[in-house]
């Protein structure tokens, strides 16, 4: 080993000259470790890979004493990444920097602290110089002095807690309760001075109603400039937000995400209670905001300012509300509006979507108005979505009418009071009560029903509409003061407001009208004299107030909706297991799916059936449908003619013209039948077997019978079957004894049914027989009496002439009368040739089968074409029986071939057109069984959709 070494490094070892880096070296190639020559090769090698697994764990030891290096990098790294996502985010953020302008500095807040102090001390002097103000009783004037100065001082004190708070942004808050505190001193100090009938001092009460304007206008500029500083931020922010959504594919904040998603759960709990509970009975009292009112009230308009979009159609003077429409709001970086049953988005910044929108609107309202009427209760249920939209759900129902026309349905009227009292009768429905502002209060029809539903007013928002028409109409400012503090109607609110949501153009957009709207009470003499508080006016404060109250109501009950459910859920349950305890549920629809399934595989059925079932049964198909025609057309007429040669010419014309016309329709009609009746034949056989649900029954039949209603044979087949058939027909020849024997058994069976019919025929018109009477203590009638006596005088004739004509003579007629005139039985012509008719038609079938009989061995001499018997009969029955052989061959392929699979496509289209009707599934599965497992499904899917909504409701508290 140590040759080799030298041998291998020899090069390497001359080269360094040093006995210790060839050691060096050589410890290299083994694991670290020269060689000690003093021991053997083996010993050293079990040294080394000992120290092998040593120096490996020296190693792993190293390895993780560098982790903590790697950690320190990472965190210093990590660090560096943190500090600028944090600079990027901080320069995403709006500027502020317009607070500088907006907020005064502290020269002028000392300056304007200073004003406010003289003011005072001048109103304080003006008030105690006054020598006619202490005329008035000492108690009032301490009382009124005291009162003022205690507002003053707070005035002075919110003030200076102003300056302290300047940094913290709340500086507008303070603004406005410091101009309110010293609005409502002041011009209660004016009134009080106004109205001393011993005040001389004009001038002072000029100069403090000036300066009270003053003060008014400056606060009401200062509130619009912050008001719109805040709608510019919220655009800021729906633009930032809109930006978020977008770089992270859609996927919101979790906590946004729930806000944005709890009233869309809130919706679809409605939507599937809508469904469940069409009649809108007690059982459903979830919350949600009716919208009520006078017609042309403007209902429609305040839910379109608070939904900001024109959404619904508008007519002028005319109803346009025919039916509930519910709009749930919700919040969305795009401002658009879905109907719940579709998917095509209306985006609400369109205008051309704008008016396909409400044109659907009107289009489902027309539609849902059935029977003559002229509303529905049918809910049209739509989402708008939006940036800054307040999340609730609204139901805008038809306005209240005091005047029925001619063009209405006659319970029109008490149609839209009973439909809007059960929306109001919901104890936790939130009455949003519209009155129009610009007629009289004594014209209202909706506020004494709003008193009736929520006399306490704990659940009601009133609405004053039309303020700007209100204020050029009413000459008493008091009586606007009046609606909007309760003392005019007879009825309580929650809480009372006034909007102006149009200025009489259907073309005006929602921020024109929010703009006019704005302008109007910035410059109204209501506003301005104290008739309306800041906080009643504008639709934005409206849809705060009325999302806080829908949210605080929905808080408060949905839970206990949540156990009503549970309990209705638990009593079905216990239904269901005590009446089927062994059956699953099964709603309609999956109900449904099982009668499909169980269709089809029948269908599939068909292709196992043997051309020799197909052919035999359309052979028995087609004979039942043209047997009349052959014995009553063709045989009978033609056997009548008394010789061979007439017979065969008679029926040979016969023939022709049947084929030509009314046989390829008929073969085609038998095919239809025939394959109709095995299709049956397979569903009745599964009804047979022991695990058949017999619920499904109704249905299949009516799936069956509306696939073969349907179905229709191919026209060219009719043409094809023709052909075949005038071919078979016109050969006359008989090529070997198995088909005479054939012929003749055919001719004999066929005989003997219409033998048997006339038997029966004849039975009914003579009545009772002999034997039936001794026996069976049965009576003729006097009819039938004169028929028996009239029928044994004709047997008498075809007895005497077995070869008598199929009509009587004018002088037998005569005979047999005075025959029965001696039996003092009076009949005339025309009742012995119904009798003669029924007799001979008995006779000559009898003949046939006689005949028939003789020609069983006559197939020799029917070659040979000797001897005395006719078989000509033989000949025309072989010959339609040869038909309907190549006939029903023929169909038997064209069924196999094309006709299955072509029902098979129609009874696929049925079960596709019940599956979407559910009216037929209701008319065709019916039973307490299917109706319980259908409610117990919709409550299952109501409670645990109201379930899933109080948990994200909780997750969001």
């Amino acid at each position: 080993m140590e040759h080799i070494l030298r041998g291998k490094f020899g090069n390497y070892l001359l080269k360094y000259g040093s006995q210790r880096r060839y050691q060096r070296e050589i410890s290299t190639m083994w694991c670290g470790r020269a060689l000690d020559r003093s021991k053997p090769l083996l010993k050293q090698q079990f040294l080394y890979q000992k120290r092998e697994y040593g120096m490996m764990i020296v190693r792993a030891l190293r390895g993780v004493l560098k982790i903590r290096y790697l950690l320190l990098g990472g965190a210093v790294a990590g660090g560096g990444a943190l500090q600028k996502k944090y600079n990027d985010w901080k320069d995403g953020l709006p500027d502020m920097k317009w607070l500088v302008d907006v907020l005064p500095d502290n020269d002028k807040w000392q300056k304007w602290r200073t004003n406010l102090v003289d003011f005072k001390d001048n109103i304080k002097n003006s008030i105690e110089l006054d020598p006619r103000i202490k005329s008035l009783s000492e108690n009032k004037y301490n009382e009124f002095k005291s009162w003022f100065d205690q507002r003053l001082d707070d005035a002075i004190a919110a003030a200076e807690a102003q300056e302290a708070t300047q940094k913290e942004g709340a500086v507008p808050v303070l603004l406005y309760r410091l101009y309110s505190d010293l609005k409502k001193g002041v011009s209660e100090a004016s009134v009080v001075h106004a109205t001393n009938p011993f005040s001389s001092d004009e001038k002072l009460r000029k100069e403090a109603q000036e300066r009270l304007n003053n003060i008014q206008e400056e606060m009401m500029q200062t509130q619009i400039k912050y008001q719109r500083e805040l709608e510019r931020l919220e655009k800021e922010n729906k633009e930032l937000r809109k930006q978020n959504i977008l770089l992270k594919q859609g996927k919101k904040p979790s906590v946004r995400k729930i806000k944005r998603s709890l009233i869309d759960m809130y919706s679809e709990v409605l939507d599937e209670l809508a469904d469940f509970d069409s009649g809108y009975n007690t059982q459903d009292q979830l919350p949600r905001v009716v919208v009520v009112g006078d017609q042309s009230s403007g209902k429609t308009s305040v839910l379109e300012m608070i939904a900001q979009a024109r959404i619904f159609p508008r007519g002028a003077g005319e109803m346009m509300t025919r039916a509930p429409v519910k709009v749930t709001l919700s919040e969305g970086p795009y401002h658009i509006a879905q109907f719940r049953d579709s998917t095509r988005e209306f985006d609400l910044t369109k205008e051309s979507d704008l008016a396909d929108l409400r044109r659907e609107v009107e289009l489902r309202m027309r539609n849902s108005v059935k029977g003559g009427k002229t509303v529905s209760s049918e809910v049209i249920s739509m989402t708008v979505k939006g940036p800054g939209l307040q999340r609730m759900v609204l139901v805008d129902l038809p306005g209240i009418i005091s005047t029925q026309t001619t063009d209405m349905a006659a319970d029109t009227r008490e149609s839209i009071r009973q439909m809007t009292q059960a929306y109001m009768n919901n104890p936790n429905a939130i009455i949003l009560c519209i009155q129009d502002g610009a007629v009289d209060a004594e014209r209202s029809n909706v506020t004494d029903l709003v008193a009736t539903c929520d006399p306490q007013g704990k659940r009601t928002i009133f609405v004053l509409t039309k303020v700007d028409m209100a204020e050029e109409n009413l000459a008493d400012p008091n009586r606007i003061r009046k609606i909007l503090s309760g003392k005019l109607f007879p009825m309580k609110a929650l809480g009372y407001f006034a909007v102006v949501t149009g200025r009489g153009r259907k073309d005006d957009s929602i921020q024109t009208i929010k703009d006019y709207e704005e302008n109007f009470f910035r410059g109204s003499k209501l506003f301005k004299d104290g008739v309306v508080k800041s906080t009643q006016v504008t639709t934005r404060n409206l849809s705060l107030a009325v999302a806080d109250c829908f949210w605080k109501m929905v808080k408060e009950t949905v839970e206990q909706q949540a156990d009503a459910f549970k309990a209705r859920r638990f009593n079905l349950e216990t239904e269901w297991k005590n009446n089927f305890p062994r059956i699953r549920e099964q709603d309609r629809d999956e109900l449904f799916e099982r009668a499909r399934t169980e269709i089809l595989d029948e269908i599939v059925n068909l292709s196992q059936v043997s051309p020799k079932h197909w052919e035999d049964t359309l052979l028995q198909n087609i004979w039942e449908r043209v047997s009349s025609h052959v014995f009553e057309n063709i045989y009978i007429p033609a056997a009548q003619t008394g010789s061979a040669e007439t017979f065969n010419t008679a029926v040979d014309i016969k023939l022709k013209q049947w084929t030509d016309t009314a046989l390829p329709v008929q073969s085609v009609q038998s095919g239809w039948e025939t394959l109709k009746s095995e299709f049956e034949r397979f569903l009745q056989k599964a009804a047979e077997a022991p695990d058949h649900d017999d619920i499904f029954d109704q249905l299949k039949q009516a799936v069956v019978n509306e696939a073969m209603v349907r179905h229709t044979w191919e026209n060219k087949a009719a043409e094809m079957l023709r052909v075949i058939q005038l071919n078979a027909l016109e050969d006359r020849t008989i090529g070997d004894k198995r088909d005479w024997d054939q012929a003749v058994k055919f001719l004999e069976s066929s005989v003997k049914e219409k033998l048997n019919e006339s038997e029966t025929n004849l039975k009914k018109l003579l009545g009772p027989s002999a034997k039936e009477r001794w026996l069976y203590w049965k009576y003729r009638t006097e009819v039938e009496g004169k028929r028996g006596t009239v029928k044994n005088e004709l047997d008498k004739i075809l007895y005497s002439n077995e070869k008598h004509s199929p009509i009587l003579s004018y002088d037998e007629l005569t005979t047999v009368r005075n025959n029965l005139k001696r039996s003092d039985v009076e009949v005339d012509n025309e009742f012995i040739r119904d009798v003669w008719e029924a007799v001979y038609r008995r006779h000559f079938l009898q003949k046939s089968l006689t005949k028939a009989y003789d020609c069983r061995k006559a197939f020799f001499l029917y070659h040979q074409q000797a001897g005395d018997v006719d078989c000509s009969d033989v000949v025309l029955f072989h010959r339609i029986q040869q038909m309907m052989k190549v006939t029903s061959n023929a169909l038997r392929q064209q069924i196999t071939n094309r006709e299955a699979r072509r029902l098979d496509k129609e009874i696929k289209e049925v079960l596709e057109d019940y599956s979407q009707d559910n009216e037929k599934k209701i008319q065709l599965l019916t039973g307490r069984r299917v109706t319980l497992a259908e409610e117990l499904k919709r409550v299952r899917q109501i409670q645990e959709r109201l379930e899933e909504f109080i948990q994200a409701l909780n997750k969001e508290k």
